[in-house]
């Protein structure tokens, strides 16, 4: 699995992707079009066109790592938002990464208090 670090980077790019792109077209990708450092230890995250692949690129150690999982049925969801590139929570990149739609679930209210117990 991925680095297990929540305070990671987690950098979306918001336009397709051509996935036959390797280490070096990704971290072109990143610098080029996302003017974000590919070796700054940031996860740069890309998806294809159809949805059914994504790519993780990170730099860790001294070297690039490159994660990737197709999808044998369903798709991706796509994250909403303006601009090239999207900012990712931790829990975020887990949920797209799972299948799990965070932009469309609803919140409980929970219990406030304005006084003291």
């Amino acid at each position: 699995m991925l680095l297990q670090d929540p305070n990671l980077q987690v950098w979306l790019y918001a336009h397709d992707t051509d996935m036959r792109c390797g280490i070096d077209g990704l971290a072109s990708i990143a610098q080029s079009r996302l003017h974000l450092s590919a070796n700054s230890g940031a996860l740069f995250v890309f998806i294809n066109r159809r949805r059914t692949m994504i790519k993780i690129l990170y730099y860790s150690h001294g070297g690039y790592c490159l994660w990737c999982k197709r999808l044998e049925r369903g798709r991706f969801q796509k994250v909403a938002g303006e601009g090239e590139r999207r900012g990712l929570t931790w829990g975020q990149l887990h949920c797209l990464i799972d299948g799990i739609n965070w932009q469309k679930m609803r919140r409980n209210k929970r219990l406030t208090t304005d006084f003291p117990l």
